[in-house]
């Protein structure tokens, strides 16, 4: 019969404060976000020593909060109100949280600049190997511009 299939891929991208991609994980465009959080942080946490880990409402469940204590970090996941009250940051975790659109703008760039939005070939090795080609330009250029 026929193997499981599907149209599309995600790129899930883990990234420094400066927009630097820190870790990546291709999977089908099925796949939601929250599932590939946690193995997406113990891939970074060899990589890298993080205080923080700063995650938009798709990630918010206490399984991944637990998690990000367990690494040693501080997680400032925008709350999901979920039929009931919205909660707020503290003013000085909402400020930190500010940093996030560094994140967005890595994908962004990914993306617009750096051949992310098309992809036209077939198979997982071939769009991860695109992907990464991609993510390390963006790598370089994001280093470059820490320098200068």
């Amino acid at each position: 019969g026929y193997k499981t299939s599907w149209n599309g891929y995600k790129l899930h991208i883990d990234s420094a404060d400066c927009g630097v991609p820190i870790s990546a994980l291709l999977t089908s465009a099925s796949v939601h976000d929250s599932q590939t959080a946690v193995p997406l942080a113990l891939m970074t946490a060899t990589r890298v020593t993080n205080c923080y880990d700063l995650m938009d409402a798709a990630y918010c469940s206490d399984e991944i909060r637990c998690h990000s204590r367990s690494l040693g970090h501080v997680p400032l996941i925008d709350h999901n109100a979920r039929r009931a009250e919205k909660k707020f940051f503290a003013p000085h975790e909402a400020q930190r949280y500010k940093e996030r659109t560094q994140a967005e703008r890595t994908n962004a760039r990914l993306k617009d600049e750096f051949g992310g939005r098309n992809i036209w070939v077939r198979g997982h090795a071939k769009v991860m190997a695109h992907l990464m080609f991609g993510l390390l330009v963006l790598a370089a250029d994001q280093l470059m511009r820490l320098l200068t």
